[in-house]
């Protein structure tokens, strides 16, 4: 396969996959905040410290007010991870693709294209947001479904496969990180409601709390909350399986060592975290020590499948001149 189509189709899902997790991010916080007993407080400047992007969003705007963050988080082009812009880039990395995707996946990717870019200012007010982002969120599962059912299970799609398990562990350290270093320093008894409301929020926006209840605890615990989604080794949406699964994926690709062995090292930290005990900080340095774990098995894939591209065009320059 040509290396500049397999990171086409890696950063397709990235793109898809980063676009469906800030929906669900939104919309789960959206939901809690109708929760909230009388005199609690939330600020919607920890969406911005979930997805990274404090010091962009203070380039463009002076406030963290909801308003400011849902516009930068939904609408706004000057945002790369913004939902417009990546499942703008989902549509023009797919265009290129439409010899390998079906064609039908190109037509649906191009609708919710179409979906968001006609409603994504109309999420910006809260009437209105969860319908549309459930939109987007169901536009979106309808493209993966179709794919595993419609594509042939070949290298191409590990690269699918592989761009959406590594954004997904990316997004739930984060929130499970953020979550932990801003929350518990507001606990002030280990059964406060106003916590287990915000630790419910942080299950839902990873659609993780049927199957919390069903096989952790029936009780919203943030310790037990944490481990099941770091270790629990079912549930797509944890650290572990998609671990489990961008090892799987990797193993189909040639000349997979490096990655592999940057991934098991992953596998081992994770593994190896003790949830009971851990102060706040404890857990931020384990869960920063895992995002960069899953940088570098990004910048190993990238280095040794997509970049030989760019590689024999240098060549090719290079004989040209030469």
């Amino acid at each position: 396969m040509l290396s500049r189509v397999a990171e086409n189709l890696y950063w397709m899902t990235r793109y898809m996959e980063r676009a469906e997790n800030t929906a669900r991010l939104i919309n789960a916080t959206s939901q809690v905040l109708l929760d909230l007993p009388r005199g609690a407080s939330f600020g919607w400047d920890v969406l911005i410290q979930v997805v990274g992007l404090d010091e962009l969003f203070r380039e463009h705007y002076s406030a963290y007010d909801e308003i400011s963050v849902m516009r930068f988080l939904i609408s706004d082009a000057r945002n790369p991870s913004s939902i417009l812009s990546c499942i703008h880039n989902a549509r023009e990395n797919s265009r290129t693709l439409r010899e390998i995707l079906p064609r039908t996946a190109w037509e649906r990717i191009n609708a919710l294209y179409l979906f968001i870019n006609a409603n994504a200012t109309l999420a910006i007010e809260r009437a209105r947001r969860y319908d549309i982002l459930e939109g987007v969120i169901e536009r979106r599962q309808s493209v993966v479904g179709l794919l595993a059912d419609c594509m042939s299970h070949d290298v191409g799609f590990q690269f699918i496969r592989i761009g959406r398990f590594l954004e997904r562990a990316d997004m739930t350290t984060r929130i499970v990180d953020i979550n932990a270093a801003v929350l518990a320093p507001r606990q002030q008894v280990p059964d406060d409601p106003a916590m287990a409301l915000l630790w419910m929020g942080v299950l839902k926006s990873l659609n993780a709390y049927q199957m919390y209840r069903r096989h952790a605890s029936v009780h919203v615990r943030s310790g037990e909350v944490v481990n099941f989604l770091l270790k629990d080794e079912y549930f797509p949406r944890t650290v572990r399986y998609c671990l489990d699964e961008l090892e799987a994926c990797v193993s189909e690709l040639p000349h997979n060592g490096p990655p592999l062995k940057l991934l098991r090292t992953a596998q081992r930290r994770v593994a190896g975290m003790r949830v009971d005990g851990l102060t706040p900080a404890q857990r931020h340095e384990y869960l920063d020590a895992v995002q960069a774990d899953l940088a570098r098995v990004h910048a190993e894939i990238a280095a040794e499948y997509f970049y030989f591209h760019e590689q024999d065009s240098a060549a090719r320059q290079i004989a040209a001149t030469g």
